[in-house]
């Protein structure tokens, strides 16, 4: 049975949507400042998914210091003597922000389980503990909201290709996410066996279907608006005042100033 082809989405409809959601955002924006409001949204899914373009689209329009995205190396030696939380805390939002984590404490669920890089009984640790750990956070008055980007393995290897095809992209193909396109089934039981753990009612996750990156961008952002009850308190337009007329200054001879080379004035 042929698969069923998904109509896409128009690019001016795309970005049309686009622009009234990134609005949106920063009224949420806004509203967050004003409020001392404190979310913390988490990105996590396969390599290739969708996650860091829907991220990019999120932030586009905000202000860095109230919206920060978080995305951590791996651990250090010290840090892998630590407790496990300890690292992502050290991130966590004050009053007035967003925090945007691109691949989270769910690493351990994840990339770590799956490669290798924890013990059997670190892994059944974390499953124990993440769901206290978040209850926390919620109880503490962070508002906490977890994204799955699920993406068809079919999908998943036809960006992988086109990454290595794009000079601009081929970093983006680390020997780890080489290595992780081999253990598809393990990397898959790993996230049904995170899912039945910590899915819980203070912080569900909730799946993006990414298989089509410009509905995902779209059905993310909307989703994520509609869990915070923000409001429209954007300021007033206003005029500027006129600048006040320049006196006792002479600005220095243009030519002693080094200036880079406008070399793409004849492309026009």
């Amino acid at each position: 049975m042929a698969e069923e082809k998904v109509e896409k989405i128009k690019n001016k409809t795309y970005e049309e949507e686009l622009r009234r959601l990134q609005i949106e955002l920063v009224k949420l924006q806004e509203w967050v400042k004003a409020t001392g409001y404190k979310i913390v949204v988490i990105f996590e899914g396969r390599d290739a998914a969708g996650k860091g373009g829907t991220i990019n689209r999120i932030t586009e329009a905000m202000n860095p210091r109230i919206c920060d995205v978080v995305a951590l190396p791996a651990p250090t030696e010290r840090q892998k003597t630590q407790w496990y939380f300890k690292r992502y805390v050290e991130h966590l939002p004050a009053a007035g922000e967003i925090v945007i984590f691109d691949r989270s404490w769910y690493n351990r669920a994840g990339v770590e389980y799956v490669m290798g890089f924890c013990t059997e009984e670190e892994h059944q640790e974390f499953l124990r503990s993440c769901p206290e750990f978040e209850r926390m956070l919620v109880r503490s008055g962070v508002h906490v909201i977890k994204y799955w980007f699920s993406v068809s393995d079919e999908e998943q290897e036809r960006r992988f290709q086109k990454r290595l095809a794009d000079p601009t992209k081929r970093w983006k193909l680390s020997p780890m996410d080489l290595e992780s396109r081999k253990r598809w089934v393990e990397y898959s039981r790993a996230k049904d066996m995170m899912f039945s753990h910590t899915d819980i009612k203070q912080a569900p996750w909730f799946v993006v279907n990414s298989d089509v990156k410009k509905h995902a961008r779209l059905d993310c952002i909307s989703h994520f608006l509609s869990q915070i009850p923000y409001e429209d308190l954007t300021p007033e337009p206003f005029d500027l005042e006129p600048r006040p007329k320049q006196k006792g200054y002479v600005r220095p001879p243009m030519e002693d100033q080094t200036f880079v080379p406008g070399i793409h004035k004849d492309f026009l």
